[in-house]
This record gives C-alpha cells, structure tokens and sequence, in this order.
C-alpha cells in the first residue's frame, strides 16, 4: 500500500503550511499529493504551483469537476500538467453534486453516469491525439450544421494513457468506475464496510476485460482519503474530524439527494445519519458534529496514539486499498508533518 497526502483546497483544510507538507511528503517517498476544488480554489492552479516546487510525487486532481470544463479542456489542462511535471498527472474526475452542478456551474445534474461516461471517453481520445468526433445524449463534437470540425490535440503529452480516476460513491457510480477509469477515489471508506464497494468495482472490471483473467484489480489504484489524529485521548480524536464528518453526511447536499448520507445509511449508521442531517440542515453544526458517534469516526478514520494507529492502518490494505491518502489532523504544522513522518514508518509500500 502507498502513500498518499490529502492537499484539500488552496486557502482551506490544510491552509498556508500546505507546500511545507507536499515537499515534506515528496521527501518521505508518498506517491502522490491530491488536491481537491468545489466552488472557491480549483485543482489545476494549485497543482502547478506545487509541480515547480516538487521533484517526484505524483500531482492528482482530487477532483477537477465535470461540469466545471468540457472534457476538451479538461484534456488541455491534463496533458498541459502532465507534460510540466514530467508525466507525474493524476486526472480525478467528479461530477460534483446538484446544488454545485446548477448552483455554481449551471450545469443540470442530469444523467450524471452517462455524462461521465461520455466525458471520460472525449478526454481519453483527445488524450490519444485523436481526431476528436463525438455524438452523445450529452456531447456532440463537432457542432453539426456549422463550421466546426474534427480537431486533434496539438501538443504530444508524455503519456497518453495517463491514469484517469473517478471519484465515486454509490453501486453504480462504482460498477462505472470500475468499467472506464484506472483509479477510484473513496471517501469515507471504512475497511469494515467495503468489500461490496470493492466487488462492484471488480465486477465491472471483470466484464469490460479489464485488469487480468486471474485478478480483474490488476493495475487499479484504489485511493482512500483518511483523516489521521494522532492522540491519547480518542474523544479529543474523534472531536477533531467530527465536523468534517458532520458537513458530509449533513450538508453535502439536500435532504432528498446526499450522496455520503446514504453512504452512512449502507454502512448501518441510519440512526446517526438521520440525527447528523436534522441537526445540520436546521443551522446547528457543532451539534451535528457532536452527533457523530465514536463508532462511525473510528470506523472512517485512523484515531489514537501511534501505536493504535499502526494496528490499525493494515486494514485498509487488507480490505483492498492501494494508496492511503492521509489527512493529518493536527493544530500545528509541526504536528501535522510529525502525522506525515509516522504514516511514513508505520505503512510498508
């Protein structure tokens, strides 16, 4: 199992310190750094910025959304970035959730499987250098009855076939990733509760012949992004990603369609789910957050002291995890990188 660093967003999550801690991570051998957007800083800015000031660690768009580009600029910026950081580009692709989607892109959350599938074959045969010509339910290219024509990619990006993940949550949002993309990009995976997630994905890669005959998950990368407290006192542990937990579950999302309650609901948390929601949607999240039972931050989180810690970080490999992308949680940036220095000796590559 590698090691990833969760970058959250430029300005929020892991705030000023956040090159100290990529080039920390590039220095401790983690294979990659993900960087995240929605609606305030976007991935590919940030991950460029922290290409010129990197050597080795791979840069992943943690995730550049789908309604925000049309996947011939999404192409663009891929092989523009791959070819800045010497083949280094990780392309996650989300298609974000409906208050986002219509909200901030004005994008209707429509279809949002079939979208994916057709952005993710545009981006790939621009990727290839292909003339591009697609006639979908969601892309036409070209615009028929006009002047526009069948382009190719002008630049040549050191990797055609550099790796695309998707960013998912439900079964078939999964069976999806595991039919077109290299990578999935999980939230809230707890080792306890992911063996059908991960059979979904192995299902789907199983009929599109993808991987081996002998292990359908050859060559898939299957990242975790993993809150990490190290502490003594589990409760001050659990506090510490509660209100994280909390926006999720509560109010990443309307009432009718939240992706991560549903989540919470799959893994037996319905109870907590339902309390986390009222409290969150009726304007009070430190009480959501305080709703958060020890159970389910456990299950979702490494807590404890180190020991604790390295006890349980094997589960995430044994469960089918191939890169643990960390999280530290931590008041201060020395605490954060001594968080980054213990995932370090406590994962084996």
């Amino acid at each position: 199992m590698r090691l990833g660093l969760a970058g959250g967003y430029a300005g929020m999550g892991m705030g000023e310190d956040l090159l100290e801690l990529v080039q920390e991570a590039d220095r401790l051998g983690y294979a990659s750094v993900w960087v995240a957007e929605a609606y305030g800083s976007d991935s590919p800015t940030v991950l460029a910025w922290l290409a010129a000031q990197t050597e080795r660690i791979g840069l992943g768009a943690g995730v550049m959304q789908i309604p925000a580009r049309t996947p011939a600029m999404t192409a663009m910026t891929a092989a523009t970035l791959d070819t800045l950081s010497g083949g280094r580009f990780l392309l996650g692709l989300g298609v974000s959730g409906p208050q986002v989607s219509e909200g901030w892109h004005g994008v209707r959350f429509e279809d949002p499987l079939g979208r994916t599938r057709e952005y993710v074959d545009i981006v790939r045969s621009a990727l290839h250098r292909e003339n591009v010509a697609h006639d979908g339910e969601h892309f036409t290219l070209p615009l028929p009855d006009g002047p526009g024509k069948s382009l190719r990619l002008t630049i040549h990006p050191p990797r055609p076939d550099l790796p695309i993940y998707l960013a998912a949550v439900g079964p078939r949002n999964l069976r999806l990733t595991g039919e077109v993309a290299d990578g999935w990009l999980a939230i809230f995976l707890s080792p306890e509760h992911s063996a059908d997630q991960l059979a979904s994905v192995r299902e789907a890669r199983a009929a599109a012949g993808r991987g081996t005959a002998e292990d359908p998950m050859d060559g898939f990368d299957t990242v975790a992004t993993v809150p990490v407290v190290v502490s003594d006192d589990l409760e001050a542990a659990r506090a510490a990603v509660a209100p994280y937990t909390a926006l999720y579950i509560g109010g990443m999302g309307s009432r009718e369609q939240n992706f991560y309650n549903r989540l919470a609901r799959r893994m037996g948390f319905d109870a907590a789910a339902d309390t986390i929601q009222d409290l969150y949607l009726a304007g009070r999240p430190r009480d959501a957050a305080a709703a958060v039972p020890m159970e389910l931050a456990d299950a979702t989180a490494l807590l404890g002291p180190p020991e604790r810690i390295a006890e349980r970080v094997g589960r995430y490999a044994d469960a089918g995890v191939t890169t643990l992308s960390v999280a530290p949680y931590a008041r201060t940036t020395e605490e954060r990188l001594a968080t980054l220095r213990l995932m370090a000796e406590v994962v084996t590559p």
